[in-house]
């Protein structure tokens, strides 16, 4: 492999955590059975890339909450992800890595207006964990 690969994983964990699709964990557990890198570089990649999609979901949020308040268009128990942060608190980014509520939830983050550090913070840690999980398993 050439050093393409590194950046490969990077982008596609980027877009995985974004509003789009994506298969980052497929490109990690390829890498990691190519041995080509070790396991904590691996991990390193796609965790700061998922981290700032992540980020990028949350930033959106903060963007959209200038337009639309949160307290004007939504009330409380209407939105799934709006419930469990107001709930929760930002430790519920923990599980921003799950499929279909993950990217919503750093949307709703931001448009809350959370804490930018703490949200990044466990967004990373949810996210890191999640990716040295398949890594584990692969061992």
């Amino acid at each position: 492999m050439d050093d393409y690969s590194l950046i490969g994983l990077f982008v596609s964990a980027f877009i995985s955590s974004t509003l789009f699709p994506g298969g980052s964990e497929a490109v990690l557990v390829y890498m990691a059975t190519q041995q080509e890198y070790p396991w904590q570089q691996l991990l390193w990649v796609a965790s700061v890339g998922n981290t700032l999609g992540g980020m990028t979901s949350w930033l959106l949020g903060y963007w959209i909450a200038y337009r639309y308040p949160a307290q004007k268009l939504v009330k409380p128990g209407q939105l799934r992800a709006l419930a469990w942060i107001q709930r929760w608190g930002s430790p519920i980014l923990l599980l921003s890595w799950l499929p279909v509520v993950g990217d919503p939830l750093c949307v709703v983050a931001g448009w809350l207006r959370m804490h930018w550090l703490i949200c990044g913070l466990m967004i990373l840690v949810g996210k890191a964990a999640r990716y040295g999980v398949l890594l584990y398993l692969l061992t």
